[in-house]
């Protein structure tokens, strides 16, 4: 994937830093909105790196509801994520459409781990 010179995409994390070094705010900060939620999408959509992976949808859905089994079923969807650059985008995506998102792996966490972010543990 490449990116035009002088394109800035939006990087959401979940709060802190990001390894640049600019500020982010965190999650529950980020006002839900249509606009907010098009962006995002846009995002994730354009530049998710699980749109060329060439794994099995199935590897991307864990069947075990124990947080630690499904993320070894999941390793290898976990691992495409880990060099994804909308990672987090697409987390924010999950959490804020909690209705779609509680499936599968999305900004590679499994369903229990987004499920403790969203509950704030």
């Amino acid at each position: 994937m490449t990116v035009s010179p002088g394109v800035r995409r939006a990087r959401i994390v979940l709060s802190g830093r990001t390894r640049d070094g600019a500020t982010t705010l965190p999650l529950h900060r980020l006002r839900p909105g249509a606009a907010t939620d098009r962006a995002l999408w846009a995002q994730v959509t354009r530049y998710a790196r699980c749109a060329d992976s060439d794994l099995d949808p199935d590897q991307w859905f864990p069947v075990s509801a124990d947080p630690a089994a499904a993320r070894l079923e999941a390793a290898a969807a976990i691992a495409v994520c880990a060099a994804c650059p909308v990672r987090g985008e697409c987390l924010a995506v999950s959490l804020r459409h909690w209705d779609i998102g509680r499936h599968g792996v999305w900004g590679g966490l499994v369903t229990a781990d987004r499920g403790r972010l969203r509950r704030g543990l």
